[in-house]
């Protein structure tokens, strides 16, 4: 499946009525809540001895999608746009992979404060 295929999917089964506002919330706190939702499934593996329930990961995962490609159409922006840009960043802070050394002295990096 590809973004496109997948966005036509999520405007499916997105609410039509609703306002930009609406949108930009709906997909932020969406996007949001999901996430915790990804958090929280982690945390109970991690600290309170659960079972890593990989299943219960992916249909979070998937949710945490739904609404970012969600958010990403109520910007204007296409999935494969952000993705690109976000390749392009990338490449351009680690060009030859990550490193720590690379990641403390980023030239885009904001002020640190003490």
């Amino acid at each position: 499946m590809d973004f496109e295929t997948y966005r036509r999917d999520v405007l499916r089964t997105a609410r039509a009525e609703l306002t930009a506002r609406d949108r930009l919330l709906i997909g932020g706190l969406g996007l949001c809540g999901e996430a915790g939702e990804v958090a929280e499934a982690l945390k109970k593996a991690l600290f309170h001895d659960h079972p890593l329930d990989t299943q219960e990961l992916c249909d979070e995962l998937g949710d945490v999608l739904w609404y970012w490609v969600f958010l990403c159409e109520t910007l204007g922006l296409s999935p494969d746009e952000v993705v690109a840009s976000n390749i392009e960043k990338r490449r351009k802070r680690y060009p030859e992979g990550f490193s720590a050394e690379r990641s403390q002295r980023r030239d885009d990096a904001p002020p640190r404060g003490r």
